[in-house]
């Protein structure tokens, strides 16, 4: 079982390393030779990505290693190292809105007015009992059946932290003071809550994040020149009158200072963190696992690229339908005509992102996706039927990578059941294949890569073939791995210690290949906030986002020392180091990729004076003198880059 207290073997051995940052100073003017054409040591890249965690909610009472700072709620003194509310808790104050008529992004102060109490958190789905339908299941034998991507030691993870209640809904009474909480964040775990339990979901969809964001110019400063307030979360949750939507849940935080997270929390410790990255598209998981393989989004089409409409039932109207429950939207649709400002929604985010000067990013008569739709091809390649994006002609990163021969894979957690189940398998073991997260892989919604036979074989895996190509030493310069349904930490349908699980078995089964570990990045990831509350700066891009800031941890003979790195990325960021990396241009003259590299005031880090910007992530690292090289190339490298 994954221990409270991990211990973990430092990345490679000490004589490997050294030998490979001799090569990297002694052959500094011979890079292409010395690397194989990479730019740095790093050969191999694998960005592995978690379900539904903000930065604060995992690291919010962090403290870094003497000499480093991190902007957390420890740090701002929102909340205490034991929990509790901290001397200026009152900056997270959460607040109800006055009645509007039509869809808001901001609201001024006067129609605001604070929660006396915190809304109760809520189930909202937690499983309470065993199961051999969903977790928890009822025995190791069970989950070892069905499970390969764990290490044996940790399958109790799958059997343990049922609820125990009458109920999957109603308010969480393990959580202490459930129901007289004050406004503001509230450590989830406690003595009735172990970090082991199943926790309810929230809500996290596109026009409601915004909304959660509360972002107007009337409210920026020097240090938060975007106007965002992030204070309407459990309003926005609540004020739909639909069921649980989570409610008071956004704004749990974990305590690394009382064991939750610990293995997530050593890696922060050993190695290198972010404070500013953020998911890059306010709402929920499929647009921002797009983003992160093409840095752009989908929209609706003909599945030959030319833009079309959805069927009208899919178009979002966020027009609330009643007075005073503006979250109950008209329409909670799937695809936006972000382009023409009349469109319901449209209108007041696109009024918002013309008073920072900044453009929409949305092309007139194009309907691009904001909530969660599976592509338009089923794990087999066949083309599905029903609610889905038609097959896209948008660029990928792997369509870059295939054109100069850069190996690269996606590898999906039961995805080789997934695919059994489209082919009509019936065998019981196949059943995980639901598990399967279609809209997390960004190259299934692309005819390029799955609309043809042979890329979709060679670049689209299991998990299992993860671990052997580790082990055989076959492993893709550039590798995106992401764990089934059970394991991405996902709340109420999974836990965050799963995820942490199948991190360390990653990185264990690195450790015993040393000189494949001595090359290789692992970038720990999620794909957004899952709703939850961060404190963080928002850095609006365009229409689509960015959002409240994730957890990013980089894990390589490079990145160690405990460092906390303050330059504002998002998930284009890992584009960016690919393509710069191996040389490579960005995916389209639109994608966010073109962005620059971030130029900051010393004296506030967090907020890019050369806005939009977005960094790549070469900070994360120490490449000794070549290092400086390559940081000094920034600016000559923004040069080249558009403002997308």
């Amino acid at each position: 079982m994954l221990p409270k207290s991990p211990t973990w073997a430092p990345l490679a051995s000490a004589s490997l390393i050294a030998l490979v940052a001799t090569a990297t100073l002694a052959q500094a003017d011979d890079r292409d030779a010395r690397q194989g054409g990479t730019r740095t040591p790093i050969k191999h890249v694998i960005t592995i990505i978690g379900e539904n965690r903000s930065f604060d909610h995992v690291f919010g009472l962090y403290s870094p290693r003497r000499g480093e700072t991190v902007a957390n709620l420890l740090s701002q003194g929102i909340l205490n190292a034991d929990g509790t509310p901290g001397p200026r808790f009152a900056q997270a104050r959460q607040f109800i809105a006055a009645p509007q008529a039509t869809y808001f992004v901001g609201v001024g102060a006067g129609n605001k007015t604070p929660y006396t109490v915190l809304p109760p958190p809520d189930l909202a789905g937690t499983p309470n009992v065993q199961s051999t339908t969903r977790p928890p299941f009822p025995s190791v034998a069970f989950v070892a059946a069905i499970e390969p991507a764990l290490e044996p030691a940790d399958l109790v993870l799958l059997t343990t932290g049922a609820s125990g209640l009458p109920s999957q809904v109603g308010v969480d009474i393990r959580v202490t003071n459930a129901t007289t909480l004050p406004n503001g964040p509230f450590q989830l775990t406690g003595p009735t809550l172990p970090y082991d339990a199943y926790t309810g979901d929230t809500i996290h969809r596109f026009y409601q994040m915004w909304q959660q964001s509360d972002c107007s110019l009337s409210n920026a400063t020097r240090r938060n020149p975007s106007g965002c307030l992030n204070d309407l979360y459990p309003y926005v949750a609540i004020s739909s009158a639909a069921a649980d939507n989570g409610v008071g849940n956004s704004m749990a935080v974990l305590n690394v200072n009382t064991g939750d997270a610990p293995f997530l929390k050593q890696l922060a410790d050993q190695y290198t963190m972010s404070d500013n990255f953020h998911q890059s598209v306010q709402g929920g998981t499929g647009a921002n696992h797009v983003m992160l393989g093409t840095g752009d989004d989908v929209f609706f089409s003909d599945g030959a690229g030319t833009a079309t409409v959805p069927p009208a039932g899919q178009i979002a109207n966020p027009n609330p339908q009643h007075p005073g429950l503006d979250n109950l939207y008209t329409v909670d649709g799937r695809w936006t005509n972000c382009g023409d400002p009349a469109q319901p929604g449209v209108g007041p985010l696109t009024s918002y992102l013309q008073s920072l000067e900044l453009p929409t990013r949305c092309q007139a008569g194009h309907f691009y996706m904001i909530n969660n739709t599976n592509p338009g091809f089923l794990p087999n390649g066949a083309l599905a039927s029903g609610t889905r994006v038609p097959p896209s002609t948008l660029r990928t990163i792997g369509d870059a990578l295939s054109e100069k021969n850069i190996s690269w894979a996606y590898y999906g957690g039961a995805f080789n059941a997934a695919v059994n189940l489209a082919n009509g398998s019936q065998n019981p073991l196949d059943a995980v294949g639901v598990a399967y997260c279609q809209i997390c892989n960004p190259f299934q919604y692309a005819t390029s890569i799955f609309g043809d036979p042979a890329q979709r074989v060679a670049h689209n895996k299991d998990v299992v073939d993860l671990f052997a190509a580790i082990a055989d030493g076959t492993l893709p310069a550039v590798a995106f791995v992401k764990p089934d349904g059970l394991l991405d930490g996902h709340p109420a349908t999974s836990k965050l210690n799963l995820f942490e699980a199948m991190v360390k078995n990653i990185l264990d089964r690195l450790h015993a290949n040393p000189q494949l570990e001595a090359e290789t990045a692992l970038f720990v990831a999620f794909d957004e906030g899952g709703g939850y509350w961060d404190s963080g700066y928002i850095q609006p891009l365009d229409f689509f986002g960015d959002g409240p800031r994730i957890p990013f941890i980089v894990v390589s003979p490079f990145s160690r020392g405990g460092r906390v790195v303050h330059t504002y990325f998002d998930h284009v960021s890992i584009l960016k180091f690919i393509e710069r990396n191996w040389r490579l241009k960005p995916l389209t003259d639109r994608s966010r990729d073109n962005l620059p590299n971030p130029k900051a005031d010393k004296d506030n880090p967090y907020v890019p004076r050369n806005s939009p910007a977005i960094g790549d992530l070469f900070h994360m690292f120490d490449f000794g003198r070549d290092d400086n090289r390559d940081r000094d190339d920034d600016d000559r490298d923004d040069d080249h880059r558009g403002q997308g």
